[in-house]
């Protein structure tokens, strides 16, 4: 198993079914429970600890998980709102490495998340067949619809969720 990609890579899956989508909304709206549980009752060492060598720590992990799910519905939001717009990338290694990553505790952004999340899945749930087609242009990886966004947003959570976890299973927490 490559530890970078705990549960896989990320993989599309073209012309998703409502029974898909609606699955896809269900791990979105999971995700800050689920890595809150994966963090639960680990000190300050075990979050400092990184998931692999050379990968960030389970706080890291955390923040950045609120990063990006933070540009992620502004980027659903952008999508809906104007003729197929161009976000802007964040460099999200660095953002890991800015100084309220590691001083700030993980409950801020798993606080954060549940907000967050409360509001995304009840804006997914409307969305129409129209919207879901809908793009944007992302720099780094072109044109992006709707239905992919939705796609690679819930596997990010099950994602680094797994990077949590594996690293706990592997040390026996």
């Amino acid at each position: 198993m490559d530890p970078r990609y705990p549960n896989g890579p990320f993989v599309f899956k073209p012309n998703p079914s409502a029974s898909d989508r609606e699955a896809y909304i269900a791990s979105i709206e999971r995700a800050p429970a689920a890595l809150r549980a994966a963090v639960k009752g680990l000190d300050d060492a075990q979050l400092d600890t990184p998931y692999r060598d050379g990968g960030w720590s389970s706080r890291q992990v955390v923040h950045h998980v609120f990063d990006s799910h933070a540009n992620a519905f502004i980027r659903f939001r952008l999508a809906l709102t104007e003729d197929h717009p161009r976000i802007t990338a964040y460099n999200e290694a660095l953002w890991a490495e800015l100084p309220d990553t590691f001083d700030v505790p993980v409950e801020v952004s798993l606080n954060l998340l549940d907000g967050l999340h409360v509001r995304w899945v009840a804006f997914l749930k409307k969305l129409t067949e129209e919207q879901w087609v809908r793009t944007l242009d992302h720099p780094e990886n072109s044109s992006m619809s709707v239905d992919m966004l939705l796609q690679n947003y819930a596997w990010h959570g099950e994602h680094h969720t797994a990077h949590v976890t594996s690293l706990r299973n592997a040390k026996g927490w």
